[in-house]
């Protein structure tokens, strides 16, 4: 994060508290998903061997709080190999998705590895997407605003999660960046129970977000 950046991250809506306060119910809430959840990693381990070979788990490098990489963890979806020509946009029905990758993805169940995510500190419940640096710059190059979010965690929802769908084009990109700036600038802990409640509704009635 650079020094322009240090400087803005005063449109941070949430004070000192209020983040401990997020990353508590982060922590606590991703330790109790994983316990509780752990027969449902265990059924999907097991329906991805089943269906082939590869791992049951993709990881990939984000850039997340103050501009430094991690490894996001997701369940895969896609064949191996499938970005053999270069990085490529996941679309809404990508033909490189595999039988058990579609059920998982159109379920959302392909993010639950996340909570580990969440539960060491690379991300939080709530916060901008976590972008591969490739398509960082290129967002860069049109709206430098993008290293604002540095401020705070990348998230596993948000509301440009919810209402701007499958974020497969530059112009989607852009769009996200707006409304991510707007949560940093407006957020607080009763915005963050909002968008997970309303994250939770939208899954449960099935739709694709």
């Amino acid at each position: 994060m650079n020094s322009s950046t240090q400087k803005n991250c005063t449109i941070d809506n949430m004070n000192a508290f209020e983040r401990g306060v997020k990353r508590a119910f982060d922590c606590i809430g991703a330790l109790l998903g994983l316990i509780c959840l752990s027969p449902v990693f265990v059924v999907i381990y097991v329906m991805q061997k089943i269906e082939g070979e590869g791992p049951a788990i993709f990881s990939q490098e984000r850039i997340g709080k103050n501009g430094k990489p991690f490894q996001i963890y997701k369940f895969r979806t896609m064949i191996v190999d499938s970005e053999v020509d270069g990085p490529c946009l996941a679309q809404k029905d990508d033909d490189r998705l595999t039988t058990v990758g579609r059920f998982l993805r159109s379920h959302h169940l392909d993010e639950l590895p996340q909570l580990w995510n969440v539960f060491v500190g690379d991300m939080s419940f709530v916060g901008y997407r976590p972008e591969r640096e490739y398509y960082i710059k290129q967002i860069i190059a049109q709206n430098p605003d993008y290293e604002l979010l540095y401020c705070s965690r990348p998230g596993v929802t948000s509301d440009a999660t919810i209402h701007n769908g499958y974020t497969d084009t530059m112009e989607k990109m852009l769009k996200r960046l707006d409304m991510d700036l707007h949560y940093l600038r407006t957020r607080t802990l009763g915005v963050d129970i909002k968008i997970i409640l309303e994250t939770i509704t939208s899954i449960g009635r099935g739709k694709k977000i």
